[in-house]
């Protein structure tokens, strides 16, 4: 009986295009889904070129399989994972592999890779990004976990993941869960990218009056320049959509209410947990939790009437400023995230290679852009680089936008337009490159009511004042 090279669980339709894409690149792969009908859609969808079995059982799945056994996990994050392991370790023998390509939350990731040791079964967490598209035609591959079954997966995902300059859009991401947590923080800085450019969007429309026509001119010329990237290209196109039911364009439609899936918040608590500031990546996930208050929203924009909108008295300027304001939210945006992949692999000794999570993030993922070949430079100049805001060559990018960020969250904040992103951005830097903030107030507080303790400028120690007895 043929025995095939790799296993898909999971068949729905990242499932079943990651494991075509599998396929088209020559290597043989089983599927197994419990909805009998998807497995009957992936044998029917495979080309007379693919080896491609879809499976109804268990036992004939994992019995398909070569030895050792590499099987991938494209199913939704918590239980349902925990399921399928209940499932398959009992059929599985020693030195097999099983890989998470979901969205699992990293500590899980932990916990069954503990698991599956003590049975002698290798357990990997692995990012992967790109969409429906990104994994049929090459995503951006984020691998964590046992270097040794890496190995053995190396030239299989190497084979189907994106690439840029030929180079694959996939490397070992560290020990244990980092796999994961990289891809968790992928996700996070995606939240970011696109608060901004919903912001940016909205002080053209609302600031310059542009009309959808108008900003998809504005959009396209700027990802045909510095700031070419994924997320600025398909945002161009939306504003050509036209809707089907209505004379207009669908974007228009669309109920100003946005879903989210975890990972944002996830890594919002993964920062406050291990102390590193990422506010852009916060107030992005505040502001889809805050979109779902329509109702309220309504109300509140009656009960609290704006002024008459301001006006730019250069058009062509305005949007110009707000381009660089957007270029430079969106570096500080990463800055935050690759800043928190610093902290969290000296955290947990996951060992990530920066200069590697930004190398695949440049092709294939959702946040992949032209801006991560100049954080490529600079993690090749400093691999050990702890924010990317301190790389020379990066601070002359900053200083030549600074300006622009400063007076497009001047303009959204005198024209009541919401910009949480690019205010928390500008925040961000102005307390990160500020030598003394006012904090040394806030400590005296904690000292006053609590007894919390204080360091001085002046010399070593720890120091407590009875501050009741320093009143007039």
């Amino acid at each position: 009986m043929d025995k095939y090279n790799y296993g898909m669980v999971g068949l729905g339709v990242m499932g079943r295009n990651l494991l075509y894409n599998i396929a088209d690149n020559g290597f043989s792969i089983a599927g197994f889904d419990l909805d009998e009908e998807k497995v009957k859609e992936l044998q029917e969808g495979a080309t007379s070129e693919m080896k491609v079995k879809g499976s109804r059982t268990w036992e004939d799945f994992i019995s398909v399989l070569e030895t050792p056994r590499k099987i991938i996990l494209m199913v939704p994050a918590g239980k349902p994972v925990d399921a399928v392991l209940e499932s398959i370790t009992p059929l599985l023998t020693k030195g097999d592999i099983v890989i998470d390509a979901g969205n699992s939350y990293f500590k899980d990731t932990n916990r069954r890779v503990a698991d599956l040791a003590a049975k002698n079964l290798h357990f990997m967490g692995m990012g992967v990004s790109g969409g429906e598209k990104g994994a049929r035609t090459g995503p951006s591959i984020m691998p964590g976990g046992d270097w040794e079954a890496f190995q053995l997966l190396k030239p299989m995902l190497e084979a189907i993941s994106a690439k840029v300059d030929q180079e694959a859009c996939t490397a070992y991401m560290g020990k244990d869960s980092a796999g994961n947590y990289v891809k968790m923080v992928h996700n996070g800085i995606e939240y970011a990218i696109m608060q901004l450019i919903s912001e940016a969007y909205d002080l053209l429309k609302k600031g310059a009056n542009l009309n959808n026509d108008q900003l998809y001119e504005v959009f396209r010329e700027w990802n045909n320049g510095e700031m070419n990237s994924f997320l600025m290209e398909i945002t161009r196109d939306i504003f050509q959509q036209k809707d089907s039911l209505t004379d207009g364009y669908l974007v228009d439609q669309i109920l100003d209410k946005a879903g989210a899936k975890g990972t944002g918040k996830w890594t919002s608590e993964q920062a406050m947990e291990i102390g590193v500031s990422i506010p852009t990546i916060d107030i992005a996930v505040t502001s889809r939790i805050l979109s779902a208050y329509k109702e309220e929203r309504v109300q509140a924009s009656q009960l609290y009437a704006k002024n008459e909108m301001t006006t730019p008295e250069n058009t062509e300027l305005f949007i110009k400023e707000v381009g660089d304001a957007l270029y430079l939210a969106t570096l500080i945006s990463y800055a935050q995230g690759l800043a928190l992949l610093v902290k969290a692999s000296e955290e947990y000794n996951f060992q990530i290679p920066l200069k590697d999570v930004v190398k695949i993030w440049r092709g294939g993922c959702i946040i992949r852009s032209v801006l991560l070949e100049k954080f490529y430079s600079a993690y090749t100049q400093d691999p050990h680089l702890s924010n990317i805001l301190l790389n020379k060559d990066i601070a002359v990018i900053v200083k030549e936008k600074i300006n622009s960020l400063r007076k497009t969250a001047a303009f959204a904040a005198s024209n009541g337009i919401s910009s949480l992103g690019i205010q928390t951005a500008l925040g961000y830097f102005d307390a990160y490159t500020t030598e003394s903030l006012p904090v040394n107030l806030i400590q005296a507080q904690r000292d006053y009511f609590g007894a919390h303790t204080y360091q001085r400028i002046d010399r070593e120690g720890i120091f407590h004042t009875s501050w009741e007895t320093a009143k007039n």
